[in-house]
């Protein structure tokens, strides 16, 4: 066995190059020793039912370095246009700067290997086998490789003398994946319509009256850090409070749920604009899903990526937050009178999305998540694979609801089978769930707009982000350990920061201060107002399950929509949801 340990510096995921989003499934994350090198394959066996041809590796690998077409190539060259010879040629050298730390140690966890085997119906050994072990040898060998991973090395390290790929098996997975996106695509273009027709038919608000949630607050205030130790449990986790000074009324507190693989600075800027605005703001670290948990998957020292207990202990880490600060504000001087802990707010995104949801009064719905995770191995909803790792939990009915929390906001939150259509619909205070059209890890159509609809909140909102990510809204904090490259952040973040900011302060103002002034920046005009192209912003108050049915089953039609989508195409550095 050789066992690899380079600097942990490498265990970022870097892309040397712009790779095309359909071959970045193959550079996704993974693990720790690696065997010893074995002879790579020879030849690429393509199957159709009974038809096969076959490749020497060698030819193209002369093909990808000096551009040269063999006569093994010159059958396939002929029928291609030079600009898809060019593609070609382009992925077979992109290179994906991942330490083989970082890929095995991915590859041995629940969720890689449930990649692993969907892939390994399609890529097999030349015997016909499942390529599991093979593709799982060969990324972490090339990873290993002083040339890098790139989709030529894996095939030069593959460990069997021949690889075979069943391309009708990979038409079918293409099937599949397309008729998400266009199903994606029909419903993104609907819920833009619909809300694009709401704020036609809204009044514009009056110049003079107009305010700006987007810029600070009037409200200076004063940053402390604890370390708090649960009074239930073996847990202790760090927080940061964020105190407006000078409110001449105790504060509403909100809380900020930070995502998985992230920290409690990837939402400071938040942190800072609400309490800008008299908010007291609250920002936990929840250990176990966190950046310091990822960092110790890739090290070694942790073997998931996170814990079925974290869908309990979150919303726990929570409650026990807000019990600290009721009794805070009853002992320590700075804090007396300062807080309102029946007047409580909380953000999150993704898995501080679903723990939002939760404390909203939403629980774990075990029985949804038997009958979806029977299909965990052919979804292309990856969060999926997060979510389905709370079956592992005792099947008891934990209590996470908190009555003191009066209005959540869920940035690309997990919600659609570890919540629920049932237990979504317990949730009575008001909600806002906010989605990136762009969002390859929790996918919009799938686990935000469709659970919208199961909502019964009567104040209740539904935002899009036209070419979001799942980490547009992210900050980049030189401190934080969670550093995702350019390529993943997708466009304009800095706008897509700007927009949360605005949102946050109208929604919290509106349902915790009860302030008319600001429901006007909750409506489809302001939305539309504001929008830029690069990323673009709707808003939509009700979505009918018959709307979204109509909307994901009505034809293509031509030309494009105004908002063009494409919610599984952008570049995502892991499968793992945050």
């Amino acid at each position: 066995m050789n066992c690899l340990f380079p600097s942990l510096s490498t265990a970022a995921i870097r892309t040397r190059r712009s790779i095309a989003p359909k071959y970045l499934g193959l550079f996704a994350l993974t693990a720790v020793c690696t065997a010893a090198p074995a002879l790579g394959a020879d030849r690429i066996y393509v199957t159709y039912g009974p038809l096969e041809e076959s490749v020497p590796i060698a030819s193209l690998a002369l093909f990808a370095k000096e551009g040269k077409i063999d006569s093994n190539l010159d059958g396939f060259a002929q029928y291609a246009k030079k600009s898809q010879l060019a593609e070609i040629r382009s992925a077979l050298q992109a290179k994906a700067e991942i330490s083989p730390v970082t890929i095995a140690q991915f590859l041995y966890t629940p969720q890689g290997e449930v990649l692993l085997e969907r892939l390994g119906r399609v890529i097999q050994t030349k015997a016909r086998q499942p390529g599991f072990y093979a593709i799982r040898a060969a990324l972490i060998l090339a990873a290993s490789d002083p040339e890098g991973l790139t989709i030529l090395n894996v095939l030069q390290k593959f460990p069997t003398y021949g690889i075979r790929i069943d391309i009708s098996r990979g038409l079918g997975i293409a099937d599949k994946l397309t008729s998400l996106i266009n199903r994606s695509n029909r419903t993104i273009a609907g819920v833009t319509q619909l809300s694009e027709a709401e704020a036609a038919s809204e009044p514009a608000i009056p110049p003079a009256e107009m305010l700006q949630p987007q810029q600070n607050g009037p409200y200076t205030w004063q940053k402390s850090s604890v370390t708090l130790t649960s009074p239930s449990r073996d847990r202790t986790f760090d927080m940061d409070i964020y105190l407006p000074q000078r409110s001449p009324r105790p504060a509403p507190v909100v809380v900020i749920s930070h995502g998985l693989g992230s920290d409690r600075l990837s939402f400071q800027y938040l942190a800072k604009h609400l309490a800008s605005y008299g908010f007291a703001v609250a920002v936990p670290e929840h250990p176990g899903s966190n950046a310091q948990q990822i960092q110790d998957l890739v090290t070694g020292r942790a073997n998931e990526v996170v814990e079925p207990a974290e869908f309990v202990n979150r919303p726990l880490d929570i409650k026990d937050l807000l019990d600290y600060l009721t009794k805070l504000s009853t002992t320590n001087p700075a804090y007396r009178g300062q807080l309102d802990l029946q007047r409580v707010g909380v953000i999150g995104q993704s898995f501080g999305g679903y723990t939002a949801l939760a404390l909203a009064g939403a629980g774990i719905n075990f029985a949804q998540l038997d009958k979806d995770c029977q299909l965990e191995n052919e979804t292309w909803n990856l969060s999926l694979l997060l979510q389905c790792r709370a079956r592992s939990l005792a099947g008891n009915q934990y209590n996470l609801a908190d009555p003191r929390v009066k209005a959540v906001l869920a940035v690309n939150p997990i919600a659609s089978s570890i919540l629920g259509e049932t237990n979504l619909s317990k949730i009575q205070i008001p909600v806002m769930v906010i989605a990136g059209t762009a969002d390859t890890v929790a996918p919009a159509l799938l686990e935000q707009i469709q659970p919208f609809t199961w909502l019964t909140s009567p104040n209740k909102y539904l935002v899009l982000m036209n070419n979001g990510t799942h980490f547009s809204t992210i900050e980049e904090s030189p401190q934080s350990l969670f550093l995702p490259p350019p390529e993943v952040i997708g466009p304009e973040p800095a706008l897509a920061r700007g927009y949360l900011n605005g949102l946050s302060v109208a929604f919290m103002e509106s349902y915790l201060n009860n302030k008319s002034n600001f429901r006007p920046y909750l409506e489809p005009n302001y939305a539309v107002d504001i929008s830029r192209n690069t990323l673009g912003l709707r808003i939509l108050r009700s979505l009918t399950p018959q709307q979204l049915q109509q909307f994901s089953s009505a034809p293509a039609r031509t030309p494009a929509p105004p908002l063009p989508i494409e919610p599984l195409s952008p570049a995502s550095p892991a499968p793992v949801p945050r």
